[in-house]
């Protein structure tokens, strides 16, 4: 009986080891690129890399070691393991990150880079491909689409051409209630892509607090893995 048990134990170490290894492998870390902050997830062996830009401020105030200390709660910020355990090397930016410049450093791990901006993110997308970042493909989620998505400033008028527009997957909720991201806004964009977009609706969750925030259907509170699932899936 003694053999039996002297596996059993080195099974258990090697499994250990290998579960160390993995974890270690997909450790935040915190990297600079142009001088700002961004936090890194890179599996030992990505298929691809994201880089998400949370909405709001969009300020995640890094800290030394990949630790995000700020917007912990918003939908990108919220799922940034999931993406990793996808397979994918993920890139969290902050909001004075260059995009360009991320995109760059993320195409030197593995191609394709896809961008994710949810929310307000969606304008900072726009604005650095307006000045010239070339991502693969992009995801918008919640987004601050066309005039009448309501609030302003929106993809559409920061690009000003469709022919600038990568490959777009946009993922809303049918019931977004946020006064400057409604799904209203959603149509106008796909047809002025002029084939570029398409269009993921999302339906149920849970829908509590600010409209505008990440608890209610703007931030696809309950969705999580079907967000996850499309963007990681969109390359």
């Amino acid at each position: 009986m003694i053999k039996p048990r002297i596996w059993t134990i080195r099974v258990a170490v090697v499994l250990s080891m290998f579960e160390f290894a993995s974890s270690a492998a997909i450790a935040d870390e915190t990297v600079t690129i142009g001088g700002s902050r961004a936090v890194l997830i890179r599996p030992a062996s990505p298929r691809a890399s994201v880089i998400l830009m949370p909405g709001g401020s969009g300020a995640i105030n890094p800290g030394e070691h990949g630790e995000i200390n700020g917007l912990k709660g918003n939908q990108l910020v919220r799922t940034r393991s999931a993406y990793a355990a996808r397979g994918l090397a993920v890139l969290v930016v902050d909001a004075g990150t260059d995009l360009s410049s991320a995109v760059q450093y993320m195409a030197a791990i593995k191609r394709p880079v896809t961008v994710v901006a949810t929310s307000r993110g969606t304008q900072r997308a726009a604005e650095g491909i307006a000045r010239g970042a070339r991502p693969d493909a992009l995801v918008l989620t919640s987004g601050f689409l066309s005039a009448e998505s309501g609030g302003g400033s929106n993809v559409m008028s920061i690009i000003g051409s469709p022919s600038a527009l990568p490959r777009t997957l946009v993922i809303h909720h049918r019931n977004d209630g946020c006064k400057v991201t409604v799904p209203a806004g959603v149509d106008p964009f796909v047809k002025w892509s002029g084939g570029r977009a398409r269009v993921a609706w999302l339906n149920g969750g849970r829908n509590d607090g600010d409209p505008c925030e990440a608890r209610g259907y703007h931030g696809f509170n309950g969705l999580d893995g079907q967000v996850v699932g499309l963007a990681a899936g969109f390359r």
